[in-house]
């Protein structure tokens, strides 16, 4: 029986994909994840103590997560259950934590219970978990894409590690090409294929750190070579693999995190990174119009008058955009916001808005100094309204010294950057004029 049930697996383990008979089966074998995985990081020491409670396995599709939660529940001598968040319902997980309970407690083995796109469950599902996961009836694994502090409910949250997996990179993916085509047992080793350099280059490159999605192209063009070839050329290769998908999500971190970057990026003057994190954005499908909106807000809040003219093309831009429409309006805004990017710098502006917004909020409401109120109505020269203003034209150089608040505050602190340099001489130049003589028109106490 036993050697019909060995050929049977054989059988089976042979019609597996690549990726999957070359998932690692230790923690040795297991590929990148260093930052929390690597000797004396917080993973690898909770897995030395043997003291795994929760924990979630947060990240892109590729990186190992699943594969990691079955090597921890073999290297802690769990027993390894797998739901699927997305079609398992309450009382399926209820019978998966009695079964978890009655196996602890008849035969004293441990359950790790991995559940994939915990992101899936809702409220009532994840509060279902904790008791069992609190009183160690369970260890719990949950991978999701989705950011779990968003995601997840915060009691979840808040007894779980999270461990966030980053796309593997190129000279991991590198590594596991050449093992799959060495291995004999699980990979294409039987096979005796080389593959050129620039071959196996283009697949580490347009893969986007995904194990599984490399090791499919590789399989692809091993086993579409003609008959007889030994040889991956960067041809076949490049015919083994559909077009590269931009991983994106439109409404989760990927929005936020690109928008991000494009804003930080046009911020701090690089236009190579304005240009990718705009390109990568329009790829993926971003709305024009988003783009838009974050370039004529970038126009003000880091350009502000340093560069007037920022807002006025950013402006245009969008208008444009509505205009024109895809595709050709990428070509529009890629132009406003390589302009955002490379115009001098100011904050002067976000500045004095918040922090004149902050004396709103939170102080005494400043009163209008009565020479400053209207005094265009009937019956408001009898109560003093407008009364010892100065109108700042009559001057020969359209200003007077005079008081147009009350108190003394400063909101804007022109930079001494493009324009606004300008701004910053003549502002510096009347408020020393104001200081040094006696202001007219201010409001009695």
């Amino acid at each position: 029986m036993s050697l019909f049930r060995d050929l049977e697996q054989q059988e089976v383990d042979s019609a597996k994909p690549l990726a999957a008979r070359m998932r690692p089966r230790t923690l040795d074998e297991f590929t990148g994840q260093l930052h929390f995985l690597g000797e004396g990081k917080l993973l690898r020491r909770i897995l030395d103590a043997d003291r795994l409670s929760s924990a979630v396995f947060y990240g892109p599709p590729g990186t190992g997560k699943t594969t990691l939660a079955e090597i921890v529940a073999t290297k802690t001598e769990r027993t390894f259950v797998s739901l699927n968040a997305a079609a398992c319902g309450v009382k399926e997980l209820r019978e998966v934590l009695e079964e978890a309970r009655t196996r602890l407690a008849t035969r004293g083995v441990r359950t790790l219970l991995f559940i994939d796109e915990l992101h899936h469950f809702n409220k009532l599902q994840q509060d279902v978990l904790l008791p069992d996961v609190e009183a160690g009836i369970v260890s719990l694994i949950g991978a999701t894409t989705s950011n779990p502090f968003f995601a997840l409910v915060s009691a979840l949250i808040s007894r779980s590690q999270v461990f966030e997996f980053q796309p593997l990179t190129q000279d991991d993916l590198l590594m596991l090409m050449r093992r799959a085509l060495a291995d004999t047992e699980r990979g294409l080793g039987k096979r005796k294929l080389s593959i050129d350099d620039d071959a196996i280059a283009f697949l580490a490159d347009v893969c986007d750190g995904d194990a599984r999605r490399a090791l499919m192209a590789l399989e692809i063009a091993a086993l579409s070579l003609p008959l007889g070839a030994k040889q991956i050329t960067l041809e076949i290769a490049q015919e083994s693999i559909q077009k590269k998908a931009v991983r994106y999500d439109a409404n989760g971190d990927d929005h936020y995190d690109a928008a991000s970057a494009l804003i930080k990026s046009m911020r701090g003057s690089d236009p190579d990174a304005t240009a990718y994190w705009l390109a990568r954005m329009w790829e993926a499908g971003e709305d024009p119009r988003f783009l838009a909106r974050r370039i004529v807000i970038a126009a003000s809040e880091d350009i502000g008058n340093a560069d007037p003219n920022a807002l006025v093309i950013a402006n245009a831009a969008a208008q444009a955009t509505e205009f024109v429409g895809r595709p050709e309006c990428r070509i529009i805004l890629m132009q406003a916001a390589l302009y955002v990017a490379m115009a001098p710098k100011s904050n002067a502006s976000i500045k004095a808005v918040d922090s004149a917004l902050e004396d709103v909020r939170t102080h005494s409401v400043i009163p209008v100094p009565m020479h400053l109120r209207d005094g265009h109505y009937a019956g408001s020269k009898r109560m003093g309204h407008g009364e010892g203003y100065q109108y700042a034209h009559n001057s020969e150089e359209g200003w007077v010294d005079q008081d147009y608040l009350g108190v003394e505050k400063t909101y804007y602190e022109p930079v001494d950057r493009g324009t606004e340099a300008e701004f910053k001489k003549r502002l510096d130049d009347l408020r020393e004029r104001r200081e040094g003589g006696s202001r007219s028109g201010t409001p009695e106490s």
